[in-house]
């Protein structure tokens, strides 16, 4: 496992930053042009995203980096004295619990009350308006810690 450790550590770097990199896209040009648009057609869009989102390949990155942070915690307590140790034990605790967790306590649930709304109706949008603000609030936590947690990865490595 320790000869691997340095290709685990990377793909969890690569995993990081593209999970980023598509949390950092609709932070900061998908979610501001959905909210653009009126209260129905925003939904209709991002109930669309939501159910198309839902890929092997966007899952791997999301939860298969997840998987691999918590063998690197492992890794990272058992080899304490090695040096990077620390840094792979932030990297991993930091993506795992600001995007799996925030993901499945925070957004899944926003994403479900979306759904479940009538695009067309008064309710409709008010939950958009509130939506807005929360989901994109909890993003902008996905976005930084995948950021942060790539960024500690490299330095574990280096």
């Amino acid at each position: 496992m320790m000869k691997l450790l340095p290709t685990v550590i990377f793909i969890a770097a690569i995993g990081s930053g593209v999970v980023g990199g598509v949390f950092f896209a609709f932070s900061n040009f998908v979610m501001p042009a959905f909210a653009r648009l009126p209260a129905a057609g925003g939904i209709a869009a991002m109930n669309s995203i939501n159910v198309t989102v839902i890929t092997p390949t966007f899952m791997t990155a999301l939860f298969g980096t997840g998987l691999i942070c918590l063998a690197l915690i492992a890794a990272a307590i058992m080899g304490w004295s090695q040096p990077g140790s620390f840094w792979l034990l932030a990297g991993a605790v930091i993506y795992l619990i600001g995007n799996p967790i925030v993901t499945m306590v925070f957004n899944v649930p926003l994403n479900d009350a979306l759904a479940a709304v009538d695009p067309a109706s008064a309710n409709g949008a008010t939950v958009w308006t509130n939506y807005l603000s929360e989901w994109v609030m909890w993003n902008h936590v996905r976005t930084i810690t995948a950021i942060v947690a790539m960024a500690c990865f490299i330095m574990a490595l280096i």
